[in-house]
């Protein structure tokens, strides 16, 4: 065997291994929770209150809960990182307007039980949006979470969905942030959204950053065709700005969605 030969085997081998590690371990690039338990919300948002509720499967989530005197009420899905608590200046802002919040959890984050997967982040969706007794209720979908929101949409529809920087799939967000990586071969969640959003009848708003490098604006635009939606940009904001948190243009975003679905 010549030194070449061996060369290329070992750096094969090596190849092979990274690829297993990150087959493996790849859903600790893609979820990163806060775990930590969170306050009491009445500490944090002054008339909150925590609420739980129990997926399919089986596990206690908690949540928090913002009262308001709107009949549509906001079913927030989180990022990919943090917890309820890192949402509070939105749901502050949303019931400054007299809508009610859920700022829900998912499984492993905010103090929850469980792990983070697709399937699982789904379950968690749908036990939060089967604990709303609102007559008419938007989702609100942050990043990831507006894959969720999306795939929520497709089995409990909403009246409303605002999906903020939304990207047409996990792999092409993947691919953005680890472009020298097999994304699409590696990935085994998928959360594809501009594949299916346009089978959601409500009506939907797609707010992004025109300098978001993390979900670059030219994924949310797609979404936005796709579902044929309003489309927010706003001008000069990157994915984890105040002002896609619960900036002016966001918070109206959502308020205006409201009151057109409350109208009959």
């Amino acid at each position: 065997m010549t030194t070449l030969t061996r060369t290329a085997l070992v750096v094969a081998a090596v190849l092979i291994l990274l690829l297993g590690l990150l087959w493996v371990f790849q859903r600790r690039l893609i979820y990163l929770p806060d775990g930590r338990p969170v306050p009491p919300a009445a500490a944090v948002i002054p008339g909150a209150r925590d609420v739980s509720f129990t997926t399919r499967d089986g596990l206690r989530l908690a949540a928090w809960y913002v009262p308001g005197d709107h009949d549509v009420t906001v079913l927030v899905t989180g990022g990919n990182a943090g917890n309820r608590l890192h949402r509070a200046p939105l749901a502050r802002a949303l019931a400054a307007h007299g809508l009610p919040v859920l700022l829900m959890d998912y499984r492993g984050y905010g103090g929850n039980p469980g792990s983070p997967t697709e399937e699982g982040l789904l379950l968690d969706a749908l036990a939060a949006r089967a604990s709303i007794r609102s007559p008419r209720v938007v989702y609100f979908g942050e990043s990831l979470g507006a894959a969720v929101a999306t795939r929520l949409a497709l089995e409990q529809p909403p009246d409303g969905l605002v999906l903020r920087s939304p990207f047409t799939d996990l792999a092409a967000a993947g691919q953005v942030n680890y472009p020298f990586l097999p994304v699409r071969v590696l990935l085994r969640d998928r959360f594809p959204v501009a594949d299916r959003i346009g089978e959601v009848g409500a009506p939907v708003v797609v707010v992004y950053g025109s300098r978001d490098t993390i979900v670059p604006p030219r994924l949310s635009r797609t979404v936005a065709e796709a579902a044929r939606a309003t489309t927010v940009e706003v001008a000069g904001a990157g994915h984890n700005d105040l002002a896609l948190l619960d900036g002016r243009e966001l918070v109206g975003a959502v308020v205006r969605l409201a009151e057109r679905v409350r109208r009959p």
